[in-house]
């Protein structure tokens, strides 16, 4: 099995997707006009319009609910990206080292879905993504 992609589901895809090019620095495939991919070279991030709830089952996702999932994004210097971005989207918080060995900052996109962009940043943190 691969994991291929994950999807979110948004009010105002427009916005959604201007915000994740602006963060990711690719530019979005627009497969249909309720339907974009932001292919990065780890994963794929679509996003889907409101409407496209429908062609599943009514009611099954929810723009702007989710309360659970981070999207993340290994960046090769997290200062940096905040620097660029610190002033044109919400920050969540600043960045900062965590106990796993990356330094992370995280932002919210414009439906609140949380993104945090990291850098590895010790020994045993830079190890285990090599490989990824």
């Amino acid at each position: 099995m691969k994991f291929a992609s994950t999807r979110l589901i948004a009010a105002d895809i427009n916005s959604m997707v201007a915000f994740y090019e602006l963060v990711t620095g690719c530019r979005a495939e627009w497969l249909a006009p309720v339907f974009a991919e932001i292919v990065t070279p780890g994963a794929t991030l679509a996003i889907g319009s409101a409407e496209t709830v429908a062609l599943f089952r009514e009611g099954s996702a929810e723009p702007g609910a989710n309360r659970t999932a981070i999207l993340e994004f290994m960046v090769a210097d997290v200062d940096a990206e905040f620097a660029r971005l610190k002033d044109r989207v919400t920050v969540v918080h600043p960045p900062k080292d965590l106990p796993w060995g990356n330094r992370t900052v995280q932002f919210a996109d414009p439906e609140g879905t949380r993104v945090a962009l990291y850098t590895p940043v010790t020994e045993a943190a830079r190890q285990r993504f090599a490989g990824r």
